[in-house]
């Protein structure tokens, strides 16, 4: 099963104290309304935050909505229904670029995997050649993007035409490739975290992809979105949610005992779903952001913009001014 290696642990150990502080006497607690998805990874972080007290130590006051799905999280975020979504840098590009001030800070380097039968031949990128994909988030999805081009630039194969692309929501295609229907499957992590606690095996990773094709360094691709005009009246509530984050990112990192009570929000089947789970959340958590991881998102944007066009990115033609929220750490 996969730890976490010696330089990981040292650089989340300086992430920010593991107990919970003592809440703040000073000032009364600011607001911060957040939107969760039900099924989200976020959940995990805000339960272990609320559990060891860290919303209360920051002096933050956490209010939670519920929300049905990522287009309503986004709308939700647009028309000031909450203050902080969990959502793609991507998304926040193509905002900025049609004149709406959004930001982001890194939440998760986590995306998403390949796939495969533990028996299949399929042993790399080139093998998908005239198979059956099952891809999780449709034509435009990132991970999809960077396959196709991983597999164009290493191997001369142009997936769109050489294989059958299937798109369907994430928990059919776990169906699917299970019962031997598909041949391969590109979906979000945990689902193929369980698939591989199941017994498939993991292809390639979508971050594997990236480095692949040229990155450096481990850019995050989910994060916290907000409005920069809400983030610059409200200072204190930023601050102190971004540090509550970090702090439950650190406690998860390394705890085993913290994954207890979130047993049931994993969604998993058995201990070893669970421990895939927490391993890959815990491969995931950004260690670093800074210039470096900044200039590879340029990268990758350019890589997914040359693919998806403006259907994907709007009017953006590069990250613009003001996406990444400036705070940095290393």
């Amino acid at each position: 099963m996969m730890g976490i290696p010696v330089c990981r642990r040292a650089l989340l150990a300086g992430l920010a104290t593991l107990a919970a502080l003592p809440a703040r006497a000073d000032t009364a607690p600011v607001p911060v309304r957040l939107g969760l998805l039900p099924f989200g990874t976020v959940q995990w972080e805000v339960e272990t935050a609320r559990a060891r007290g860290l919303d209360r130590a920051n002096g933050v006051a956490l209010a939670v909505q519920e929300l049905a799905g990522t287009q309503a999280a986004q709308v939700a975020l647009l028309a000031g229904g909450v203050d902080i979504i969990a959502s793609d840098w991507l998304w926040v590009a193509r905002q900025r670029a049609a004149g709406i001030d959004l930001s982001f800070i890194p939440y998760s380097c986590a995306v998403g995997a390949v796939i495969v039968p533990a028996d299949s031949p399929i042993r790399s990128t080139a093998d998908l050649a005239g198979k059956r994909i099952g891809i999780a988030g449709g034509p435009l999805d990132k991970g999809w993007l960077l396959l196709r081009a991983q597999a164009a630039r290493r191997h001369g194969i142009v997936l769109a035409a050489e294989a059958t692309a299937l798109y369907a929501a994430p928990p059919l295609l776990s169906q699917q490739v299970q019962a031997g229907k598909l041949d391969a499957v590109l979906t979000y992590w945990h689902f193929a975290a369980r698939l591989e606690a199941a017994g498939l095996r993991q292809l390639v990773g979508v971050s594997d992809l990236a480095r692949d094709l040229g990155l450096a360094t481990a850019v995050p691709a989910l994060g916290y979105v907000f409005r920069a005009d809400w983030a610059a009246d409200n200072a204190a509530a930023l601050t102190g949610f971004t540090a509550l984050s970090r702090q439950a990112k650190t406690i998860l990192a390394m705890e085993d005992a913290a994954w207890t009570p979130l047993r049931p929000l994993l969604g998993a089947d058995d201990d070893r779903a669970a421990m895939v789970l927490r391993d890959r959340f815990r491969h995931g958590i950004p260690t670093r952001w800074t210039e470096a991881e900044r200039a590879d998102a340029a990268r990758l944007f350019a890589i997914l913009a040359g693919l998806g066009g403006r259907e994907l990115v709007g009017d953006a033609t590069a990250i613009p001014d003001g996406t990444f929220w400036p705070v940095t750490w290393n």
